[in-house]
């Protein structure tokens, strides 16, 4: 994977109560891009951090619909990645986030 794609994988990171508890077990969501891939996010985390990643598990959370006074609307939907890390490696960045 070339250096351009891998800045493009990765959105950001995904902070929520619910991402919090899973730091605590190793776990750290980011929102990545709809075509992004297990394997690419994968090489993204190992490569932009420098950690050995253990797992990823890549959901599509899709948009609300909302009411707005022209109807019904719809809310962007996104994609987002829990990477597990190794055990004994952990992300510095996400801790003071809380």
């Amino acid at each position: 994977m070339n250096q351009e794609r891998v800045y493009k994988v990765l959105l950001g990171p995904h902070m929520t109560e619910k991402a919090a508890l899973a730091a605590e077990n190793n776990q750290y969501l980011f929102k990545v891009a709809q075509d992004a891939t297990k394997p690419e996010i994968k090489k993204a985390v190992e490569a932009l951090f420098g950690k050995k990643v253990a797992g990823v598990q890549v959901l599509n959370v899709k948009g609300k619909t909302k009411r707005t006074r022209f109807g019904i609307g719809l809310r962007k939907g996104y994609r987002k990645a829990y990477v597990t890390l190794a055990a004994g490696e952990t992300l510095e960045d996400f801790s003071g986030a809380e």
